[in-house]
Parts: structure tokens; sequence; C-alpha cells
């Protein structure tokens, strides 16, 4: 159970056996103060005035657009990303894994089939093979997430390479663009909608349904405590019957299921995928999660707050372009913005538990 759904203790009368803690009515402030994306929906509302002032053109709305379309792209995978970290493991394989999805997409629809659709259904089978073989190698080795996912971060990063370059010649797969149901997969995967002369991506449509699912999962599902026991103590939680073996592989299979759709994503808005791309992806994913409130060490945090982690690095990432500020020091803003907001959220939390 999240901490956020925690009862609030009441001493009662010393020695008695005091009013039922479940019963205890807490105030909406108090409710809204134990959360844990709040320290992160304070750091980007801090952000958002910071730009608003240093950016003319920051509150435009086809800025405003961009800005949810790059918080999108990073959100996609912070979401999955930050339910596996509740669940106390992590995966460096994420960002990479996005990539050879694509290319699998790619690389099968062109040279096996003359539709599409086939190749990415079959990217789908292989993306959620590699989450299997994470969680599986996680539960059977013991061994840290750390290194198992380091190791097939590597040897992704190998096979996109090798295959690509064997099946291609070149380090870049070929366009597919002309092939049958290349229009209707783009459709799903990176199309755009006009609302009020805004273009909407459907990213953002994908982003708000994966925190929704996530956040029904995380409060409203037996699942959902699973994850929160097993992020708490895997020990602990199989010692009450929870199934930790294979809520571990299913945390692994939702990362892989959100790198499927981001890579999708990837290949029908450009028709070809580098092999390269993809790496150091992983990190952001991570540091969106942990700006949203999600303990490194599992058994805290939301979805929520993971979507409002990208929404920051989304703004940052943005805001120092409309900003106009020099290309040269941009990850050093970047870097130093996110460290603020970082920060801020860790203040914000600790006079929240202060107040508890």
């Amino acid at each position: 159970m999240s901490t956020a759904d925690t009862p609030v203790k009441d001493s009662g009368p010393r020695g008695g056996a005091g009013p039922d803690e479940r019963l205890v009515h807490r105030s909406l402030a108090r409710r809204l103060m134990s959360r844990p994306e709040l320290g992160a929906v304070v750091g980007a509302a801090a952000v958002f005035l910071f730009f608003s002032f240093a950016a003319d053109t920051f509150l435009r709305a086809s800025s405003l657009s961009t800005v949810l379309y790059a918080s999108s792209t990073i959100g996609i995978m912070a979401v999955p990303v930050a339910l596996l970290m509740i669940g106390g493991e992590f995966d460096l394989s994420a960002g990479v894994m996005v990539v050879s999805s694509a290319l699998v997409s790619s690389m099968f629809s062109y040279q096996m089939t003359a539709n599409v659709w086939v190749g990415v259904g079959v990217s789908l089978l292989v993306t959620l093979a590699i989450g299997v073989f994470n969680g599986f190698l996680l539960t059977r080795t013991k061994l840290p997430s750390f290194i198992i996912t380091l190791g097939t971060f590597f040897m992704l990063t190998g096979l996109n390479l090798g295959f690509t370059k064997l099946i291609s010649g070149t380090v870049s797969t070929k366009s597919i663009a002309d092939m049958e149901g290349f229009d209707s997969a783009r459709a799903l995967f990176a199309s755009h909608l006009s609302v009020g002369g805004v273009d909407i991506q459907v990213t953002i449509l994908w982003w708000i349904g994966l925190v929704a699912l996530a956040t029904w999962i995380l409060l409203r599902t037996r699942a959902g405590n699973w994850i929160f026991a097993v992020g708490g103590g895997a020990d602990a939680a199989r010692a009450v019957g929870v199934p930790v073996t294979r809520t571990r592989i299913g945390l692994y299979m939702g990362v892989a299921l959100a790198a499927w759709i981001s890579g999708q994503h990837l290949l029908f808005s450009y028709d070809a995928i580098q092999s390269g791309d993809g790496v150091g992806n992983e990190f952001l994913y991570i540091i969106a999660a942990a700006v949203g409130g999600c303990l490194m060490t599992g058994g805290y945090g939301s979805a929520i707050g993971a979507a409002v982690g990208a929404f920051i690095f989304g703004m940052a990432s943005k805001g120092i372009v409309y900003a106009q500020w020099n290309p040269d020091w941009y990850k050093f803003f970047l870097g130093a913005m996110l460290l603020l907001a970082t920060l801020l959220n860790a203040w914000v939390r600790k006079r929240a538990e202060a107040t508890k």
C-alpha cells in the first residue's frame, strides 16, 4: 500500500483500545500534503512561471503544444519506469529497447512482408519477450537489476547496429513509407489532431491513457498493492503470499509495452530508423520518475508524479529554446533546471511529512 494511502495513526487513550485508525478522518489538505507527487507539482509550477517570464513565446498555444509533445515522448516511458521503481527495480535497457522495437518493425516489414502491420505485430512479441527476459533473469539469478539490464542494454545496442548493417548495409533502415498499411499505422502512432488551430500529437493521448491506466492499477487493484509490497520488501511480501516473481516480470513487460509504443511512434514519424538512437534516454525516464516523487529505494511513488516529472523535463528542454539561450550551454541549463526542481521537490516533501 502506498504511503499516501496509509491511515493516520491515532494515539488514543494510553493503555486503552482507542478508535479504529482506519476510521480516522483526514482533511483534504492533509490528504493532498501526503501525496507523493506534491513536490513535483510545486516544482512544475515554479518551472512554468520561470519560463513564462524568461521566454516571450513560451505561453503561446503552439509553444505549449510543443512542450506537451516533448513531455509525452518521455512520459510514455516514464510511467511504467515509475511503476518499476516503485517495485524496487530499474531498467537500463529501456532507451535502447525503444529503438530495437522500431528496428524489428521496420526490417521485418521491409524484408519479409508487404504490410507493415505484420512487422508491428512481430515487434510487439519481440519487445515483450525482452521484458520477460529481463524479469525472468532477475528473479532466477537474484542479481541486481542494474547488472541484468545493463547487460541487456549492451546486447541490444550491439544487435541494433549489427543486424542493421548486416541487412541494410548501412546504420539506418530503408524507408517503408510506400508499404501497405503505413498510413493506418501512422494514424495510430504518429498522427496529430487540430484543436482550435493547435496541433495535438497523438502521443499526448497515449501518454494520458497510460497515466490513467497505471494510476488505476496502483490505487484500485490487487496488483497495485503487490507492486508497493514488493518495492517495500520482497521477502516480507513473499511471506504474506504476494507473487513476487510474477509481479516483477509483469513490471518489466509493462516497460517493454511502452517501449513498443514509443518505438512505433519513432518509426512512423520518420519512415526509417537510425540504429544508434536511444542510447542514454533510459536516464531521462528514470530522472522523470525520480523528479516526480518515486523513491530510488522502491515502495513509494505514483504514476501521476512521473507524468509531472516528464512535464518538468519537457518545459525545461523546450523553454531553453524559446528563451533563445546559447545552445552551447543547453545541457548545463537543462541539468541545473532539473536539479533545482528535484531539490524543491525534496524540500516540499520534507515539509509535508513534517506536518503529518
